[in-house]
């Protein structure tokens, strides 16, 4: 299988710098809120978090797991989502998120104190760059300002690729499509998982990559299947 190189393939991780990002003067968004000041040790009640973790981060997931099991169920994730503030994220992209963030030992889609740590951080990534697209503030962004996202982040999609990307949120009523939040989330994590996927089999970074066709299912097939 193979990939022009003029394409980024082998795209860089999200960088460092966004741990400075900010969005309307504040740092409501940033990786790992680097403006929270820590004066004394924070502790949560069940003892499964770092004193390090942000109190927003520790207070809803211990609101959320009602069971006290120590970790997140779909419903349960939903709702430690909603009280940080990401509020509407469909069914198919919780899913999604589980599959992803659930730790890889464990048959259960689920996520421990750890797993949500990673993908809280990853969410307040993703929420800067759509932010920061979403020029004219309406909640959602079109084909264009996604584009534009992807190249930010050294992903140099060519125009058919994007355009089969946008068609599957597609409503069928024949206006443009435009991606809320949820949906360019979504978007985001297929393009990134699978770029990383490829990565590890280019690791010489050339854009081309060979590899047997049950490696090539097993890296595409967690991206496409349906989580409804």
């Amino acid at each position: 299988m193979a990939s022009s190189n003029a394409y980024a393939p082998s795209a860089p991780e999200l960088p460092e710098s966004f741990v400075q990002q900010q969005y309307d003067g504040e740092n409501r968004y940033s990786y790992a809120y680097p403006s929270y000041q820590q004066t004394q040790q924070f502790s949560s009640s069940s003892g499964m978090f770092s004193p390090e973790t942000h109190p927003e981060i520790v207070r809803s997931f211990e609101s959320a797991d009602r069971d006290r099991s120590g970790f997140l169920e779909e419903s349960e994730l939903r709702q430690a989502l909603s009280l940080s503030g990401y509020e509407g994220i469909s069914n198919r992209t919780i899913r999604f998120l589980l599959f992803i963030y659930k730790c890889p030992g464990d048959s259960l889609l689920r996520l421990g104190p750890k797993e949500y740590v990673e993908l809280w951080n990853c969410l307040a990534q993703w929420r800067v760059i759509f932010d920061r697209y979403d020029r004219d503030r309406s909640g959602k962004i079109n084909a264009t300002e996604l584009r534009d996202a992807f190249f930010h982040l050294g992903y140099m999609l060519p125009t058919s690729v994007l355009q089969l990307i946008v068609s599957q949120f597609d409503d069928g009523t024949g206006k443009a499509v435009d991606l809320c939040f949820d949906s360019f989330l979504e978007c985001g994590m297929i393009v990134k998982g699978l770029t990383e996927k490829f990565k590890e089999n280019d690791p010489g970074y050339t854009g081309y990559a060979t590899l047997p066709y049950d490696v090539f299912m097993l890296m595409v097939i967690p991206f496409i299947v349906s989580y409804d």
